[in-house]
């Protein structure tokens, strides 16, 4: 195992300025760390989804998907640096397809409800498309393998049709946009 954090606060960071993994600094403002930042704030989200109750398959595969966001935000913190392949995007695609194929096919627009679960599932895509375009802006500027947004691009994807099976189990239901709604509460 490599340097481990023995002292969290180190003060190099005052002057709005972090440290990227190959030693270089930049501003905490810049596309890169907005990025990585995303992403980990991604893992987060889906940290607060693995804590409500959960099938144990779908647990499992979060997991997997927690320790792969983490070799993402690696590899946007570590400039040319390469993490996720091609074969972990596949991978998105089958849990997909597995956990799409029983669902009725949708005819309406569903809200980001559906009980807790599904709710925490639906912020974690939320966040993920969202580290999904921080990871577009930078690769607008800097070099960055399509891998890495393909990647982003399928697990939002994944988060989706999971947020509609948890919705589901827990008896709760897709919760349906009214497009014909006359008065708002209140």
């Amino acid at each position: 195992m490599g340097h481990r954090l023995s002292r969290i606060y180190t003060r190099t960071g005052d002057d709005g300025s972090t440290g990227l993994g190959d030693g270089s600094r930049i501003g905490k403002d810049a596309p890169r760390v907005a990025a990585y930042g995303t992403v980990d704030e991604a893992n987060s989200a889906i940290g607060l989804l693995l804590a409500a109750q959960l099938p144990q398959d779908v647990r499992e595969l979060l997991t997997a998907v927690q320790h792969q966001l983490f070799d993402l935000g690696g590899e946007l913190c570590i400039p040319g640096h390469a993490a996720i392949a091609a074969a972990d995007i596949q991978a998105l695609e089958r849990q997909l397809d597995r956990y799409n194929a029983p669902l009725p096919p949708l005819k309406d627009f569903i809200l980001p409800a559906g009980g807790e679960a599904a709710a925490r599932c639906h912020l974690a895509r939320t966040v993920v498309r969202r580290a999904e375009r921080e990871t577009v802006a930078l690769a607008r500027v800097e070099p960055v393998r399509t891998e890495a947004i393909g990647y982003l691009n399928r697990l939002s994807d994944l988060l989706f049709v999971l947020a509609r099976v948890l919705a589901r189990a827990d008896g709760h239901g897709e919760v349906l946009w009214r497009r014909e709604r006359r008065d708002a509460p209140g």
